[in-house]
């Protein structure tokens, strides 16, 4: 069982991440073991070339990981993430889809996979939570 009751109560804690929330991160869907966080891409999200800025994917990314490691234990830390890069988005939306692949006594290993809105697979992430 998880640490929060439900959607909204982790929408709720989470509305302290101000870097997430500044950006346009919210949490769509909240499960034992999956958590999905989106946002709409704009302009402040373009690097010099008007590609979306790496940092903005590996947010969203890490935001889905944080939403779903702290579900399953409030509280953990990201510990170390490994992250693919695997396409530059061509949509408008970004999706990612934190999944729990194991979880120990102090530590916790999620997947996330980034999507875009077209269907194109953009970044991979693996990421080891500390339980504190």
């Amino acid at each position: 069982m998880g640490t929060f009751t439900g959607l909204e109560e982790a929408r709720e804690f989470f509305k302290g991440d101000r870097f997430a929330a500044t950006n346009g991160m919210e949490i769509e869907e909240l499960g034992e073991d999956t958590v999905v966080c989106s946002m709409t891409l704009n302009e402040d999200h373009r690097n010099a070339y008007g590609g979306v800025m790496g940092g903005v994917i590996f947010t969203l990314a890490d935001f889905a990981f944080a939403v779903l490691s702290n579900h399953i234990h409030r509280l953990t830390v990201a510990q170390q993430v490994s992250v693919n890069y695997l396409a530059a988005p061509k949509g408008d939306r970004l999706r990612a889809r934190a999944v729990l692949k194991k979880t120990g006594r102090s530590s916790t290993i999620v997947n996330v996979d980034v999507t875009d809105d077209t269907g194109r697979d953009i970044l991979q992430f693996v990421g080891t939570g500390f339980k504190l």
